[in-house]
């Protein structure tokens, strides 16, 4: 549990951080703490109290892909964090963006974003992975 808290926070810091490089340079089109306004949600408190939250956010669904991915061990965390990475990032941006269902809506995808999505998720999932083995092995012995 130590592991995975260590690592989740470790990757929900650094999305954080990835995603205000990628709104302050303008490679996404969307604001990372704008669903505030949408759903009526702390709109009057500080900025840093809404990254606060969404690294908070960030860190509960980190933990608990870790946890839930930690036993898929048999598929390679190259393949299953490419898959879902995209799979994520691509429905992420597609609701936040609210794209139409058309070939063209593609464009407007951000590639920089579905990289790092896919980056963090194969960190999450090699360390879920290396430690699950390692664990079986100490089982094993």
């Amino acid at each position: 549990m130590k592991v995975a808290s260590i690592t989740s926070l470790v990757s929900a810091l650094v999305l954080a951080l990835c995603l205000k490089g990628l709104q302050y340079f303008h490679l996404i089109k969307w604001n990372p703490i704008g669903f505030y306004k949408k759903w009526d949600l702390f709109e009057g408190s500080s900025k840093l109290f809404q990254w606060s939250f969404l690294i908070l956010v960030l860190f509960i669904i980190g933990f608990v892909l870790y946890i839930t991915l930690r036993y898929v061990y048999i598929i390679p965390a190259v393949l299953s964090s490419f898959l879902l990475g995209l799979f994520l990032s691509i429905t992420l941006e597609w609701i936040v963006l609210d794209l139409p269902l058309q070939s063209s809506s593609f464009k407007k995808l951000s590639i920089p974003f579905i990289v790092i999505v896919i980056c963090l998720l194969r960190f999450l999932l090699e360390t879920a992975n290396f430690h699950q083995k390692e664990h079986t092995a100490q089982k094993g012995n």
